[in-house]
């Protein structure tokens, strides 16, 4: 067994702890590896592995590495997104996580619908407020949802944050209560191309506090494939 396999494993061991703790089936929660900078071959370990949901934050590494691997892969854009690559995605993402202006919604629209799809989308909010960070405020969400929601060929599914760097994962439970209520917020508005069934959120170092909030899509990384290599 690889190491990236084993990494895997308690990844999942994890997973399904964190579950049990907050009473919700294991079914509930997707993992996505978090697969920036990483070489194809640690991905394809991951596959091996049973692994179909990758996450990439920049576009090119999602084109560089879509033809390398099988077909079956769903691939998440999980970064900020310029508007001038959002073409880029639409034969290769699932969904895109990050859309947090009204603008790169627009051009995620266009886009999808000269492709002839429906692009699932995420809005991302800063919901620790944190000025290094991208994402809207929690106030400014409701608002560019009733905005964007009439748009064509995309569906908004729900949320999206990046909490805190911390030692102290119990640190970030109120940053995720926060997204969670949100989106339960939103979802009571019933509007139409609104789902809010999806919240992603938590990553390595505090996923398992992020499943007990109602994480139902967390992106984890290191945990799976080690430090990155940013020099590549």
């Amino acid at each position: 067994m690889s190491l990236i396999s084993e990494n895997i494993q308690s990844v999942e061991e994890r997973i399904r702890a964190a579950c049990a703790r907050a009473g919700r089936s294991r079914d509930e929660v997707t993992l996505i590896c978090v697969t920036k900078t990483m070489p194809v071959e640690d991905l394809r370990q991951a596959y091996d592995a049973g692994q179909r949901s990758f996450g990439e934050n920049r576009v090119q590494e999602i084109n560089d590495k879509f033809p390398q691997l099988p077909s079956d892969i769903q691939w998440h854009m999980i970064g900020h997104l310029q508007r001038n690559k959002v073409k880029y995605l639409m034969d290769k993402a699932v969904m895109i996580h990050s859309v947090d202006s009204a603008a790169l919604a627009q051009t995620i629209s266009k886009e999808a619908v000269k492709a002839g799809r429906v692009m699932d989308i995420l809005l991302e909010v800063n919901a620790a407020e944190e000025e290094s960070k991208f994402g809207l405020t929690c106030a400014d969400v409701l608002p560019l949802v009733r905005e964007i929601a009439p748009l064509p060929g995309i569906h908004i599914c729900g949320l999206m944050t990046v909490a805190p760097f911390t030692d102290d994962p119990e640190t970030n439970r109120v940053f995720f209560r926060k997204l969670r209520d949100l989106s339960v917020d939103i979802g009571r508005e019933s509007i139409d191309n609104v789902s809010m069934h999806i919240l992603s959120m938590g990553m390595t170092g505090d996923f398992e506090v992020a499943i007990e909030e109602g994480a139902t899509h967390i992106r984890v990384g290191t945990a799976i494939f080690g430090k990155r290599n940013y020099n590549i």
